[in-house]
This record gives structure tokens, sequence and C-alpha cells, in this order.
């Protein structure tokens, strides 16, 4: 059980301060203004499993592609590694700054919406969502040529990317209510939190990465 716990901690920890659908929430409310709520229930619910779907799958196979074209984990855990670790010193330095800014969307734009395109992408899960996803899944347990540990592992890294989409779909189907009980203080508390236990988790990365490389070499 803890190799689980300590897999869905990692994972959800590490996307959810860069997917952070709270504060795409306003953005989800904005676009999908003067729709029913039955409307924008179903949307939140399609953008949950669009994202769920991009997310489980550049952690799958995005070590594998990199490994396919030759390059090796522990580099690109350093890497992934350090690009963690300056999104979350971007998040918590900048005056406005988050995964969901290079969209150019703003609230109460009249547009066609449609559930992947902008709500899931790149809306919800941008970029770096997808490079903090590949970088999670690079992450093996330390006894991993035991296939027990290995299944656990990814059992709980599943479950985070679950609850991840879970927390996309709660935020944009109640937008409307957490915009007016977080405010915009709440809302710069939490995404400050946010950023410095991903950054946290950014060093660790490299850190680990390092030492399998050392120990490789």
């Amino acid at each position: 059980m803890n190799s689980v716990l300590s897999a869905f901690l990692l994972t959800f920890a590490g996307l959810f301060p860069i997917v952070n659908p709270i504060e795409a929430a306003p953005f989800f409310l904005g676009l999908t203004a003067g729709m029913s709520t039955a409307e924008r229930t179903m949307l939140a619910r399609r953008a949950a499993i669009n994202g769920f779907a991009l997310l489980l799958g550049s952690m799958v196979l995005g070590p594998w592609l990199l490994e396919f074209f030759g390059i090796e984990l522990p580099v690109m855990r350093i890497a992934g590694g350090l690009v963690v670790t300056a999104l979350g010193w971007k998040l918590l330095s900048q005056e406005s700054w988050s995964d969901h800014g290079s969209s150019g969307m703003q609230p109460g734009v009249e547009r066609k919406v449609g559930s992947f395109y902008p709500l899931t992408m790149p809306l919800t899960v941008g970029p770096g969502s997808m490079s903090v996803a590949i970088t999670i899944g690079s992450r093996k347990p330390a006894t991993e040529t035991h296939l027990t540990d290995m299944a656990l592992h990814a059992v709980g890294a599943f479950a985070g990317v679950v609850a991840i989409a879970i927390t996309i779909y709660i935020a944009y189907r109640f937008a409307e209510s957490f915009a007016r009980v977080l405010g915009a203080t709440g809302l710069e508390v939490l995404v400050r939190l946010s950023a410095f236990i991903l950054m946290c988790i950014g060093i660790e990365i490299v850190w680990n990465g390092y030492s399998a490389l050392i120990a490789v070499h």
C-alpha cells in the first residue's frame, strides 16, 4: 500500500499545480456563458475524460518514445525535473502565469466551444501539463526489477490521473460556485502554495535522475 500511496501522491501533487482546474474554472465559466446547466455538465464531463486520456497517454507513451529515440531515461528525468522546477518558479514568482496562459482565451468571449479544443487543450491540459506527465511516467520505483512493485506503482499513478480528472470535472461542473467562494485572494493563495510544492517535486525528480545517471556510468 505504501508504494501505491507514494505513486498516487507523486502523480497528483505533480500534475495538479499545472493542470490547476480551479484556476481554469473562470475561463470555462466565461466560454460557456449562456449555456444551460445540462450543457455545462456535459462539457465538464467530456473535458475531464479528454484530459484523463491526454495525461495518461503522455505518462505511458512519452517515456517509451524518448527511449525509442535513444534518449536515456535518467537524462530525461533531469531535463524534465528542471522544466518542472522552472514552471513552479514562474508560477511562484511571476505576477500572472500559468499553463493556461498560452491559450489566448479570455472569459466572456463568444466563440464555438468544443469539448477537446479549446476546453481540453490548451485550456485544461497544455504543454506544461504533458511534460510533467512524461517526467512522472519516467520515474520508476526503487525496486523496479520486482514485477509486483512496478504493478503497484502503476496502480498508484493511474489513480493519481483519475483523481486529476475528477478534480477537472468538479471544478468545471461547479465553476460558478467556486468563483463566488474562493475569490481572487483565495485563488492566489492556492496557486502560490501549489507552485512551491511543484518546485520541491521538480528538485526531487532532478536528484533521482542524477543519482540514476551516476549509478549507470
